[in-house]
């Protein structure tokens, strides 16, 4: 696909200054921040975004990395930011500054990442992940390949879609900002606060250089607040905030057998099969109901009236939500999916054992692997779940091997397994009422007042995915929310990536709200 280039880029940006009517700071600004004017301005900045969505972006690959960083520190430079990459062990993060003209202002720290989860090609419903395509959905519920064009005029029909790895987690979000500084510049506007922009690298797997960039940079760092544009928006569309979001532990549970694989027919009745024995240790963690039976799960939760209160305020949608779905009922651990969300969760995200498919062979395994995932909160973190998993798995009657087991262990315990934990992503979360969170809520009010129906806010305690705040939040001291752009159904994290261009003008609008809007008390 060929795109116009940055230059075409900025002319179109240029011509769209003459026409854009000038608008008074703050508030005033906002209230004239039409439809019209927002889409021309999207239009303009499509080009950059399809050529940023043609960059692989693999964490795994330093050289990918290096070149969406390149990439990025330009694209932000153009639009008079000061940008300098951070070194991370060969994948850079990437710094822009904004500052006005006035002294004395308060910073907002604002953090994206740009780096995707791996793709596998022949799961997609195009040629090539990494070559944007353009789709409208027919009237059959089909999605149809359109031209380009459709979407670079400033009349594009908001239902269309750009398919790609990271067209919304997380490119999306920074093409939005992009185009909300290239509309401010248009109107001769700045934000009414001194803004940082920290693009990460590695955001998709748990961050692991975080810490030690903060460490590193703590001072080019240093702001009042922190946004994270990260994750969709509320399936009804409203503007959203999120106060937290849950953390994450991998963990490998290993249930060995026999020294190797044994034929089936010889063995089978005689020699215990640990796929078996692994399925039976799996469901003595979760009952029917889908609550985790490992003792003390949930014990350190505890949710006030004034919670669930709040927690039962957001619209959710279930019945609608299981259908799309497709599931009959949902489990039992909270009285609804928000409440759902704030007890730490186990889950199975995969299974091994022997071979499927057309490799399958009459054998007896040797051992059964579960990957598992458990999500924490802020009362209970990675250690404190894992030791208890741990203490349940020795409760029924398995002993734990740190490695693989010898021969002795193998003589002596009739039940061998291994549990491995993985590096932890923690859990964070604010107040509602704090500063940030009245910010953020008084500037999406504002922004999405005129913009028809009903544009409440819709607020949510703690969302379920992981993002890595605590590794910016605890060393920088920072107060934060989350403000999510993209459309729900986007299919995040799997084949078909999408972000509706609707969402990207809305997405727009949330952040001119809150770069047009003053931060503090």
């Amino acid at each position: 696909m060929k795109c116009p280039t940055p230059a075409a880029t900025i002319l179109t940006l240029a011509a769209l200054a003459l026409l854009a009517p000038r608008a008074d700071a703050g508030n005033d600004a906002l209230r004239t921040l039409d439809d019209a004017s927002l889409r021309a301005a999207a239009a303009a900045t499509f080009p950059e975004y399809l050529e940023l969505l043609s960059l692989p972006n693999d964490s795994a690959v330093a050289a990918d990395i290096q070149r969406n960083a390149a990439w990025l520190e330009a694209a932000f430079a153009r639009r008079g930011f000061r940008t300098r990459l951070l070194p991370n062990g060969g994948k850079p993060l990437v710094l822009a500054e904004h500052s006005g003209n006035r002294g004395g202002r308060r910073t907002v720290l604002f953090y994206l990442h740009f780096d995707g989860q791996p793709v596998v090609p022949e799961q997609w419903a195009q040629k090539n992940p990494f070559r944007p395509v353009v789709k409208k959905r027919g009237a059959d519920g089909a999605w149809r390949e359109v031209g380009t064009e459709e979407l670079l005029r400033p009349g594009f029909d908001p239902d269309l879609r750009v398919f790609a790895r990271s067209s919304a987690d997380d490119k999306g979000p920074i093409a939005m900002l992009l185009a909300a500084f290239d509309l401010l510049r248009s109107r001769k506007l700045e934000p009414r606060f001194d803004v940082k922009v920290l693009l990460d690298s590695e955001e998709e797997v748990g961050s692991p250089g975080m810490a030690a960039v903060v460490a590193t940079n703590g001072a080019l760092l240093s702001a009042d607040a922190l946004v994270i544009h990260d994750g969709p928006v509320h399936p009804g569309g409203r503007p959203t905030i999120v106060f937290g979001n849950r953390g994450d532990v991998p963990v490998t549970l290993t249930v060995f057998g026999p020294r190797t694989p044994l034929h089936s027919g010889h063995y089978g009745n005689w020699v215990p099969n640990p796929a078996m024995r692994l399925s039976a240790l799996l469901a003595s963690m979760k009952g029917d109901d889908g609550r985790v039976a490992v003792a003390g799960w949930y014990d350190r939760t505890k949710l006030t009236d004034a919670d669930r209160t709040l927690l039962a305020a957001v619209p959710d949608d279930e019945a609608a939500m299981r259908r799309r779905l497709g599931i009959a009922e949902a489990e039992k651990v909270g009285a609804t999916y928000q409440e759902a969300l704030q007890f730490p969760s186990l889950n199975v995200r995969g299974l091994s054992s022997a071979a499927t498919g057309s490799k399958v062979a009459n054998v007896l395994p040797h051992q059964a692997v579960a990957e598992l995932d458990l999500r924490t909160t802020p009362e209970a973190d990675a250690e404190v779940l894992v030791a208890l998993l741990r203490t349940h798995v020795e409760k029924q009657g398995w002993h734990l091997v740190d490695g693989e087991p010898t021969d002795e262990e193998r003589g002596l315990f009739p039940k061998l397994a291994r549990l491995t934990a993985g590096r932890a992503g923690k859990a964070a979360r604010q107040p509602y009422d704090s500063t940030v969170g009245r910010w953020a809520t008084a500037a999406l009010e504002t922004a999405f007042a005129g913009a028809g129906g009903d544009v409440r806010p819709v607020r949510i305690r703690m969302m379920g995915g992981t993002v890595p705040t605590h590794e910016i939040v605890t060393p920088l001291g920072l107060p934060f929310v989350i403000v999510p752009l993209v459309n729900a159904d986007n299919n995040q994290h799997s084949f078909d990536e999408n972000l509706r261009m609707g969402n990207f003008v809305s997405g727009m609008r949330a952040t001119l709200g809150l770069l047009l809007t003053d931060y503090g008390d």
